[in-house]
C-alpha cells in the first residue's frame, strides 16, 4: 500500500488526530511536529478529505468568501498634509 492509499483509507479517528496535531503543532505526547511531519500530515488530511467527500466548508484551509457588501469600509486618513509651522 502506498501513501495515497493509506491517506485515502485512514479512519475518521486517525484523520481527526492528524488534524489536531497540525492545528496544535504537536503530537499528543507534546512532541513538536517537524516541518516534514506537518507537510506529510497536511497532505494525508487533504487526500482524506477529497476521497471521503468532506464538505468544502469543513476542509482544511477553507477560507469563506466574504460578500463585498459585508466588508466593513474603513475610512482612510490622509497623513501627507504639511503643517503650517
Amino acid at each position: 500500500m502506498n501513501f495515497d492509499e493509506l491517506a485515502m483509507n485512514m479512519t475518521p479517528d486517525i484523520y481527526s488526530r492528524l488534524r489536531e496535531a497540525v492545528e496544535l503543532g504537536r503530537w499528543p505526547t507534546n512532541a513538536a511536529l517537524t516541518k516534514e511531519q506537518k507537510n506529510l500530515c497536511l497532505e494525508a488530511i487533504i487526500k482524506y478529505e477529497v476521497s471521503n467527500d468532506v464538505p468544502v466548508e469543513q476542509r482544511t484551509g477553507y477560507v469563506p468568501q466574504a460578500c463585498k457588501s459585508d466588508v466593513e469600509k474603513i475610512p482612510s486618513v490622509d497623513v501627507s498634509q504639511e503643517s503650517d509651522t
